[in-house]
């Protein structure tokens, strides 16, 4: 028996789906979101599961057709070749670097609230960046090189693990609502929308719904969990439908009620300038206790997504090097743990230098934008198979692709202009480096270059 059995209907998929979704933006980043747009940090929420639901149904229909690791850059691959894949290859790179340095920021922001909760007071030089008047953020150091230490040893989180995992980050969230929203005050909410809707600078900063968009768009990382079951699904067009579009609504639901809860509680003034915003908004409605539960949930339960990301990345380098536009001792297998040692080793090192140094908000920034450009190039390449091969089968069909992918790639694109400038100015850096790498080494060593000489 060569595939895998059918055994997943779409109540299942949206289980999978929110599990998955429901993680770190939501506890680390619902403070950043609050002092970009204010109140109006909800509509931002709703906003980004629009376009992130859009881009997984394009993602789901790739996915079902290229079953192999990569995600989007073996897609662009296969579709519109090497350069471009090279673009998105790249890209990848820091959205799972980044992406892990910041939950490892937001971690260390949990940490630091949970030990002064328990009257544990640390010297500021190592538990924050030059940023912020520190040296080094050290808790972030830590948990960056404990999960790149845990994957070199070839540890891999259990499906039973990460269910609890699952269960302790909806049990949180749910009694923070059910503690902060009944201390909703009216006043709170206003003026809703202090910055307007879209993305300007105020005050020295970017701000509006759309900047706000722009980064808790991080918070819907982990769709593609359900956008790759197609082949263990019952009923692949419907389930995963039902599954993407089910699991975005109940999540987009989920952080739009929390931060209602939180800004209904507290000035969203107080809010954005807190590093663990839900445990900082029970601590100031007089409830240390449920704090400090909220914080140990959030300490239990955001390493498993480093854990994630860092193996994802992995992944990446190991298909960029066997397609020879990365060194191939990069994709070099432990014979002990099966690892790609050496490949995590790099990456972890160079998570825990950005996490020790840098702030939460520009790393999540700079993470979404090259997961923006991901998805950007998923949709495209969805629509032009679409075009190219119209019969060519396909497990999953994305439901109205062409409408449905202009959407996801104009709303990605729009997300990705509403980042701060320097934001902008940092990923453009990171690309030049990039092409600059394919021209000198890349586009002289891939396989397709050799085949061609040959």
């Amino acid at each position: 028996m060569s595939g895998l059995r059918k055994t997943l209907s779409w109540p299942h998929l949206v289980g999978l789906g929110v599990g998955a979704i429901v993680g770190t933006g939501i506890y680390t980043l619902t403070g950043v979101g609050a002092d970009r747009a204010g109140p109006a940090v909800i509509v931002a929420f709703a906003v980004a599961g629009i376009v992130c639901a859009c881009a997984a149904l394009a993602y789901a229909e790739m996915a079902t057709m290229m079953p192999t690791s990569g995600g989007a850059y073996t897609y662009t691959y296969s579709v519109l070749g090497e350069k471009l894949a090279w673009i998105v290859g790249w890209s990848l790179i820091l959205e799972y670097s980044l992406a892990c340095s910041t939950v490892a920021v937001g971690w260390s922001g949990y940490l630091v609230g949970w030990l002064q909760a328990a009257g544990v007071d640390l010297p500021t030089a190592v538990l924050a960046g030059p940023y912020a008047g520190g040296v080094i953020n050290l808790p972030a150091v830590f948990v960056a090189l404990a999960i790149a230490g845990m994957l070199i040893a070839g540890t891999r989180e259990s499906a039973t693990f990460n269910i609890i995992l699952v269960a302790i980050k909806l049990a949180a969230l749910t009694a923070f609502v059910l503690l902060a929203l009944p201390a909703f005050d009216p006043a709170n909410m206003t003026p809703f929308s202090p910055y307007g809707f879209g993305s300007e600078v105020i005050e020295g900063k970017t701000r509006g719904v759309m900047a706000a968009a722009a980064i808790v768009f991080f918070a819907f990382y982990g769709f593609d969990a359900v956008a790759t079951s197609a082949e263990e699904a019952k009923r692949p067009g419907r389930d995963l439908t039902i599954g993407i579009l089910g699991s975005m609504l109940i999540c987009t639901l989920i952080y739009m009620f929390v931060a209602i809860s939180a800004i209904g509680a507290v000035s969203y003034l107080d809010l954005g300038r807190s590093v663990e915003p839900l445990a900082f908004v029970l601590r100031a409605l007089g409830h240390p206790y449920a704090a400090w539960m909220i914080g140990l949930a959030a300490l239990i339960a955001l390493p498993s997504v480093i854990l994630v990301m860092m193996y994802g990345q992995s992944r990446i380098f190991f298909v960029m090097a066997r397609d020879g536009l990365l060194p191939q001792f990069l994709s070099r297998v432990s014979a002990r743990s099966g690892a790609p040692t050496t490949i995590t080793a790099v990456t972890g090192l160079f998570v825990a230098l950005v996490a020790g140094f840098f702030r939460l908000d520009e790393i999540a920034e700079l993470a979404n934008a090259g997961t923006l450009v991901a998805f950007i190039a998923v949709a495209v390449c969805m629509m032009e198979l679409r075009r190219r091969a119209p019969d060519l089968p396909r497990v999953f069909r994305c439901p109205q692709p062409y409408l449905i992918g202009t959407l996801a790639s104009l709303g990605c694109l729009y997300l990705l202009i509403s980042l701060p400038t320097h934001t902008l100015t940092r990923f453009a850096m990171w690309n030049i480096a990039g092409l600059a790498f394919y021209i000198v080494y890349s586009g002289r060593r891939s396989l397709l270059a050799a085949k061609s000489e040959g």
